[in-house]
C-alpha cells in the first residue's frame, strides 16, 4: 500500500484525461465514470487519514529521489483530514451536477477532476514549488468551471476572479524564487531548516519573499482587502461549482498555516512567527467585512458568499492564536464550514428553481412548491452556520474562544466573533422570512421532484448534526493534529534529508 500516498492525485488526473479523450462517449457513461472516481477518493481518503493517526509522517519520493533534492509527497494528519473534507464535499457535489448541471457546458466532469486533481496535490505536496504547480492546476480548472454556462455575469466575474489570480500567481512565483536563491531549495522542511541559518543579512529578503507569499495566499483565502472577489464569482457560479468553491478558500488558509508553521515556525530564528502580528488584525476585519457584506446582501447566493468571508476570518483568527487548543478548534471549524457553507450553495439552488425569474433574490415572491422541506433545511442550515447551538457551527466557535489567552484581545476576539455571528443570523433571519414566510399565492413554476439533488444538499447539511455526534473522537484527532503541526523535529529529521 506504499503507493495509496500517491493516488489522490493519480486518480483524478487519469479520470480527467479518460473524460477528454473519450468526449464522444454517452453522458450517461461519462456522468458514472465521474461519480465512480469521485467516490472513489472516499475509501482511498479514510485509508489515508487510518494510516496517519498512527502519528507517523509518510513520504512518498516521486523518481526515488530522496528529500531535499526530489520532489515529495508528504501525509501527516493535517493532509489526510482535508483529503477527507475535499472526497466528501466532491462526491455530493458530483451527485447534484449529474442531475443536470453538468450538460450547461462542455467537459464539466473532466474540469471536476483536474480541479480536485490540483486540490489532493495542494494538500500533499511536500514542496514549495509544486504547492505553486497544483495551485495553478486548480485555478486553471477553476476558471473553466466558473464560466461553465456562459453568460455575461459569469463571464464579467470570471475575468476578475482570473486576472486577480493571474497576479497572485505572479507573486507566488517571486517569493518562490526569492526562496531558492537565497536557500538552493524548495523542500519545505529544507527551507524551514536553511531559513532559520540565514545570515542576518539574508533575513530581510526572506521576511520579503514570506510577506509574498502570505499576500499570495491571503488572496486565495479571501482575506480583507483581497476577498472582493469572491461574492460576486460564488453567486455568479452554478451551484456544483459554488458549492465545490467551499473548498478553495481553505486551500489558501491551509498553505498559510502549513507554511507559516514550518518555514517560519518556531525553527525559523529571527523570522519565528513572521505573519503572525498581522494575521490577528486581518482576521479581525474580514468577519467584520463579511458580516456587514451579509446584511447588505441582496441575493441569497451573494449571503452565503459573504457569510463564507466571515467564516474565512474565524479560521484565520485561529492560526492567529497559534496554539494547539486553537488550531484543533479551528480544523473543526474548517470541516463545519465547508460542508454547511456548500450544502447551502446547493440549497439555494433549489429554492432559486421554484421560484421563477425571481430566482434567488431577497423579495417577496411566488410560495415554492416544497415549503416544508426546503424551509426546514434551510432552518437547520442557517442554525448551524450562524453558530447557534446545538449544532457544529457552535461548537467550533465556542472551542474556538476557549482556545484564546485571557487578555485585551481575548476580550476583541468575543466581541468580534459574537457580533459577526449576530449579524449572520440577522441576515440568514431576514433572507427565511423572506423566501417563505412572505411568499404568496400559487407557484409560479412547476419544477420536477428530485431525489438526487435534495439527497446531495442535505448529505452535506446533516454534517451540522454529525459532527456534534462525533465530537469527542474528532477533536482528539484534531488536538493531536494540531501537537504533530507545531512539532517540527519529526518534519526536520524525515522531510529535511535526516538533519
Amino acid at each position: 500500500m506504499k503507493h495509496a500516498l500517491i493516488l489522490p492525485i493519480l486518480l483524478p488526473m487519469f479520470t480527467g484525461a479518460l473524460l477528454l479523450a473519450a468526449a464522444r462517449m454517452p453522458l450517461g457513461l461519462r456522468r458514472g465514470v465521474s461519480l465512480g472516481a469521485t467516490w472513489l477518493l472516499l475509501p482511498l481518503s479514510i485509508l489515508l487519514l487510518a494510516q496517519a493517526s498512527d502519528g507517523q509522517l509518510r513520504l512518498y519520493a516521486l523518481g526515488g529521489w530522496q528529500p531535499p533534492f526530489g520532489i515529495v509527497l508528504l501525509l501527516d494528519r493535517l493532509s489526510a483530514l482535508m483529503l477527507l473534507v475535499t472526497a466528501v464535499l466532491a462526491g455530493f457535489v458530483a451527485l447534484y451536477a449529474c442531475r443536470g448541471d453538468d450538460e450547461r457546458g462542455s467537459d464539466f466532469h473532466a474540469l471536476l477532476q483536474f480541479q480536485l486533481m490540483g486540490i489532493n496535490g495542494a494538500f500533499l505536496t511536500g514542496d514549495l514549488f509544486n504547492l505553486f504547480v497544483f495551485f495553478e492546476i486548480l485555478l486553471i480548472a477553476s476558471y473553466c468551471l466558473l464560466l461553465h454556462g456562459g453568460g455575461a455575469q459569469r463571464v464579467r466575474a470570471g475575468m476578475h476572479y482570473v486576472l486577480l489570480n493571474l497576479l497572485g500567481s505572479s507573486f507566488f512565483l517571486l517569493g518562490v524564487g526569492t526562496l531558492y536563491g537565497l536557500t538552493g531549495t524548495l523542500n519545505m522542511a529544507d527551507l524551514a531548516l536553511r531559513i532559520g541559518q540565514a545570515a542576518p543579512s539574508e533575513t530581510p529578503l526572506l521576511a520579503a519573499a514570506g510577506f509574498l507569499l502570505l499576500v499570495v495566499f491571503a488572496l486565495k483565502a479571501a482575506v480583507l482587502p483581497l476577498y472582493f472577489w469572491l461574492p460576486r464569482a460564488y453567486a455568479s457560479a452554478t451551484a456544483p461549482v459554488a458549492a465545490l468553491f467551499a473548498i478553495m478558500t481553505k486551500v489558501g488558509l491551509y498553505a498559510i498555516l502549513r507554511v507559516f508553521t514550518l518555514l517560519y515556525g518556531s525553527e525559523a530564528g529571527e523570522l519565528a512567527n513572521l505573519a503572525r502580528d498581522w494575521l490577528w488584525p486581518l482576521a479581525l476585519l474580514t468577519v467584520i467585512g463579511g458580516a456587514l457584506g451579509a446584511l447588505g446582501a441582496r441575493t441569497l447566493q451573494m449571503l452565503l458568499g459573504y457569510l463564507m468571508i466571515l467564516s474565512v476570518g474565524t479560521l484565520l483568527a485561529g492560526i492567529a492564536l497559534g496554539s494547539p487548543a486553537s488550531i484543533a478548534a479551528l480544523l473543526y471549524y474548517l470541516i463545519h464550514s465547508t460542508w454547511i457553507s456548500a450544502g447551502l450553495f446547493l440549497l439555494a439552488d433549489l429554492i432559486a428553481r421554484q421560484r421563477g425569474e425571481q430566482a434567488g433574490a431577497l423579495t417577496a415572491g411566488p410560495a415554492l412548491q416544497q415549503p416544508l422541506l426546503l424551509g426546514g433545511m434551510f432552518f437547520v442550515g442557517a442554525i448551524a452556520i450562524a453558530g447557534l447551538p446545538p449544532f457544529s457551527g457552535f461548537i467550533g466557535k465556542l472551542l474556538l474562544l476557549r482556545a484564546a489567552p485571557m487578555g485585551y484581545p481575548t476580550l476583541l476576539l468575543w466581541t468580534v466573533l459574537l457580533t459577526g455571528g449576530l449579524c449572520a443570523l440577522v441576515a440568514l433571519s431576514r433572507a427565511g422570512s423572506t423566501l417563505f414566510w412572505r411568499a404568496s399565492g400559487q407557484p409560479s413554476v412547476t419544477v420536477e421532484h428530485d431525489p438526487l439533488r435534495l439527497i446531495a444538499s442535505s448529505g452535506l447539511l446533516l454534517g451540522a448534526p454529525l459532527l456534534v455526534l462525533a465530537g469527542g473522537p474528532l477533536q482528539a484527532y484534531l488536538q493531536a493534529t494540531a501537537e504533530q503541526l507545531l512539532d517540527l523535529a519529526p518534519y526536520l529529521r524525515i522531510v529535511g534529508g535526516g538533519a
